[in-house]
C-alpha cells in the first residue's frame, strides 16, 4: 500500500480492513509473511496453544491479519475521495 495521500476516516479505515478481511477470509494470498504474524500475535498463541505449540500454529482470525496489514502499510486498496479542487 502506498502511503495515502491523506488520513482516512474511521469509515474508510473500516471499508478497507473489511474489504481485506473478506479477501483473507476467501482465500487471498496473505502480504504479511507467516513469520511477522506469528511474532505480532505470539502471547494469544501461547495464551492459546503453549509454549511448544505456539512456534508451529498459525493465527486464522481474518480481521486480525487485516488489521495487522493496514496497521503496517501492506494493504494495496485506498480510497479515491473525490476531492472538489
Amino acid at each position: 500500500m502506498v502511503k495515502p495521500a491523506r488520513l482516512h476516516t474511521r469509515f474508510e479505515r473500516a471499508r478497507i480492513i473489511g474489504a481485506r478481511a473478506l479477501q483473507i477470509g476467501m482465500g487471498a494470498p496473505l502480504y504479511a509473511k507467516e513469520d511477522e504474524l506469528r511474532e505480532e500475535f505470539k502471547a494469544e498463541l501461547i495464551s492459546l496453544y503453549g509454549l511448544e505449540e505456539a512456534s508451529v500454529r498459525f493465527v486464522l482470525d481474518p480481521l486480525k491479519i487485516a488489521v495487522y496489514e493496514y496497521d503496517n502499510e501492506l494493504i494495496p486498496i485506498d480510497i479515491d475521495p473525490h476531492l472538489d479542487e
